[in-house]
């Protein structure tokens, strides 16, 4: 299986002010999101410039896996292509259909299972390649296994656990979803049967944040700091359950308990856009500074080189396969795992989707 490029997918975002609004309501686009919701959400980018962080972001990745990947004698070219903004997944791949392509290797600029970090991106990629006759795409499936991910989500932390006679409480935060879609998240033989648990994102989170809290404690040299895995971001109607607790609801127990130093690591994402500026850096410090709590925040893993490196191997690996072998039983990104909204009660969602590859 040879491929004629590494295509990047990416969630996008507005880089001018006059793109904010159409952004917005292509990210919610039939969910039935109220305009005041928008207002409130566009007020964010407005009080940032009206530019996202993200895209410039993701094209600093780019590079560098480009650049990784050229050190490890793979040579091939990576191409960004945005779920809400432009460059969008359709038009990137008539360009490279235009330019003799026939088979890509996807990655999601996301880690973990779930339908809206995972799935909708394979089905963003399914419904574009509809009239492309001779393109194959097939997607790298979630990697929050990858050893590079929590090793620089731990090299983060190192230098606040090593300050001598600090001792913070380490909040993890990661997005919001609705619980259904975290119990139907990953593969359908995971998913738990009470609809009040949360699934294989949640799982899949501790387990990050378990590893590198812990490492980030042993490369300090101190005892692993408390830690606890929480929620932000949230944008789903009230009556709809949603992963929680909330993060600002915790800085409110954690003082109330007499905590007074927390550090928030977001490693739910990959890089510091809106949502962890916004959300963390503004909305939680307020929250911080008005309960008498000392509030950090470090940084997503972004460019890191071990992060870099963890995923060119990564997908060295599947550039090297001569040939996917068949899924197996709980095997991540086949068959219905990370079910469609519509098997979680949502609108009917019957979009193509394309598989993903297991090498």
């Amino acid at each position: 299986m040879s491929y004629d490029a590494v295509l990047l997918l990416g969630f996008g975002g507005p880089e001018a002010p006059d793109a904010v609004r159409p952004f917005l309501e292509r990210v919610t686009a039939g969910r039935g999101i109220p305009p005041e919701r928008l207002d409130e959400v566009g007020h964010h980018y407005v009080a940032l410039g009206g530019v996202s962080p993200i895209n410039a972001q993701n094209r600093a990745l780019r590079a560098a896996l480009a650049a990784a990947l050229e050190e490890r004698d793979h040579p091939i070219p990576v191409v960004l292509a945005n779920r809400n903004s432009p460059p969008f997944v359709k038009d990137v791949l008539a360009e490279l259909a235009g330019g003799g392509a026939h088979r890509l290797l996807a990655l999601a600029t996301s880690a973990y299972s779930s339908y809206s970090s995972c799935r909708q991106y394979r089905q963003d990629v399914g419904a574009a390649l509809e009239g492309f006759a001779g393109l194959d795409v097939v997607k790298v499936p979630p990697f929050p296994d990858l050893p590079g991910f929590a090793a620089a989500a731990a090299e983060a932390l190192v230098p606040i656990l090593a300050e001598p006679g600090r001792r913070p409480y380490i909040l993890v935060t990661t997005h919001s979803i609705p619980m259904s879609m975290a119990r139907t998240s990953g593969p359908e033989d995971r998913w738990p049967t009470d609809p009040g648990t949360a699934g294989t994102y949640v799982t899949q989170h501790l387990a990050v944040a378990e590893a590198a809290v812990t490492l980030a404690a042993a490369r300090a040299g101190v005892d692993v700091p408390p830690w606890r895995l929480v929620f932000q971001s949230r944008s789903g109607p009230p009556a709809m359950p949603w992963l929680e607790p909330d993060v600002n609801d915790v800085l409110a127990e954690l003082a109330a308990a007499g905590v007074t130093d927390v550090v928030a690591a977001p490693m739910g994402f990959l890089s510091d856009h809106v949502e962890v500026v916004w959300d963390l850096d503004t909305e939680a410090a307020a929250t911080a500074g008005t309960l008498g709590i000392r509030f950090t925040r470090v940084p997503t893993v972004g460019t890191h080189p071990a992060f870099v490196g963890g995923l060119a191997e990564l997908l060295v690996r599947h550039l090297d396969a001569t040939a996917p072998r068949p899924p197996e039983q709980g095997e991540l990104c086949f068959g219905n795992c990370c079910a469609p909204q519509s098997r979680m009660g949502a609108p009917t969602d019957s979009r193509p989707s394309i598989q993903g590859v297991v090498a």
